[in-house]
């Protein structure tokens, strides 16, 4: 799937309420990561538990930015 497609996939709307469930609460990355796998899986997508772990972490590094988070989905997001 190419940026473009997932852009339109996943709205700016989606995604800051994605970052804001992320942000609520004090949660460990095995939460987030199924936050990401319940967010990507209610839209169809497939996904790897062990990727979205690894993803997790690396949005939480980068302070749950909504750039990182778009580019951390689209490389997680298996089309089905």
């Amino acid at each position: 799937m190419t940026a473009m497609q997932m852009r339109e996939t996943f709205s700016a709307t989606e995604l800051t309420a994605l970052r804001n469930d992320l942000l609520q609460g004090v949660i460990d990355s095995h939460e987030a990561a199924e936050l990401l796998q319940i967010f990507l899986s209610g839209r169809g997508f497939g996904v790897s538990p062990q990727r979205a772990r690894d993803a997790a972490s690396r949005v939480e590094m980068a302070g749950c930015s909504l750039p990182v988070l778009q580019r951390e989905l689209e490389n997680l997001a298996l089309v089905m």
